[in-house]
């Protein structure tokens, strides 16, 4: 009871305080959605690009991590493709479409601020090793998988070009890979240019939740239940299940296990509603899921919490 009190109810405490400013008519749309592309444009990339840049890289970037973190993430996406597909029947571009649901886990909005509330900023060390592989990771299986099932297997060279096009349009994919030339170059950045992306970081998560909330109000849950419920037990019980029994088979140490579960165990990112409204396919089951997701996982998270060592 003292981790739902302490640790995660103030962060849904801060989405609440979103969603109730907009629901009531506090906030207007038009604010959520610049709030938004100020956090993800702007204050988050400053976030994972200072994050990245001070990591010592040969320490966080443990293979055992990636392996349990990642292997986890891609059996959701199989356990979400093919149960849309074969459980439901759903056509496959929409069984795409669900799978990634289950395969992008809120490891910014959701995944930093309980990990930190938890175990102290000291933690975060293995949540950014897996943030920094995770949109690359994530858009490069779906947008593969999508573009060949919509082509029917017979994508060419054009793929690859589409898939890194995606990728390296996101603003979270080009501060990580800013960090990472920072780091790997030893480029020392100015003062002043330092203490401005810590003021950008501090303003990050607060304001990304607030405008989380905000996003919400607009996926109202509506029809296919059997399929959202289908998403959100892969989501946070089976790839969080599958990430921590890899985790303890591999020796994992105890603050890499703990950063690897409880990202697991994040809700659906909104990222999977703008992949589903990218491709026109599952947008309902994808704006409902991030929302009654991130309802459940206010439970899901604690008993995750209870189990951890």
């Amino acid at each position: 009871m003292q981790a739902l009190l302490e640790v995660i109810l103030p962060v849904f405490v801060v989405i609440g305080f979103g969603y109730l400013a907009v629901w009531r008519g506090w906030f207007s749309d038009a604010g959520v959605d610049g709030l938004m592309n100020f956090t993800q444009k702007f204050a988050i990339p400053c976030l994972l690009f200072t994050a990245i840049s001070r990591l010592d890289l040969g320490q966080s970037f443990d293979w055992r991590l990636l392996i349990s973190f990642y292997t986890g993430a891609l059996s959701g996406f199989m356990l979400g493709l093919f149960g849309a597909r074969f459980l439901f029947g759903r056509p496959w571009e929409d069984s795409v479409a669900i799978g990634f649901c289950c395969l992008f886990s809120n490891s910014v909005l959701l995944g930093l601020p309980i990990t930190e509330r938890a175990y102290g900023t000291g933690a975060l060390t293995a949540n950014y090793a897996i943030i920094a592989l995770h949109s690359p990771f994530c858009y490069g299986v779906g947008i593969t998988v999508m573009e060949i099932t919509k082509a029917r297997g017979t994508a060419g060279p054009a793929l690859a070009l589409k898939v890194l096009k995606a990728m390296f349009s996101n603003a979270l994919i080009m501060g990580i890979a800013a960090g990472f030339v920072v780091n790997l170059t030893g480029i020392a950045l100015p003062g002043p240019l330092n203490d401005g992306l810590d003021l950008m970081v501090r303003a990050a998560l607060p304001a990304a939740l607030f405008g989380l909330g905000g996003v919400l109000v607009r996926y109202r849950p509506e029809g296919d239940f059997r399929i959202i419920l289908y998403v959100c037990a892969v989501a946070l019980v089976a790839h969080p299940l599958i990430t921590r029994s890899l985790g303890g088979a591999l020796d994992l140490s105890d603050p890499a296990l703990r950063s690897a579960v409880l990202t697991a165990a994040m809700a659906p990112g909104i990222n999977t509603y703008i992949f589903a409204n990218m491709y026109g396919h599952a947008r309902r089951v994808a704006a409902s899921g991030v929302l009654i997701g991130t309802a459940v996982s206010i439970l899901t998270v604690w008993m995750w919490l209870g189990s951890l060592p």
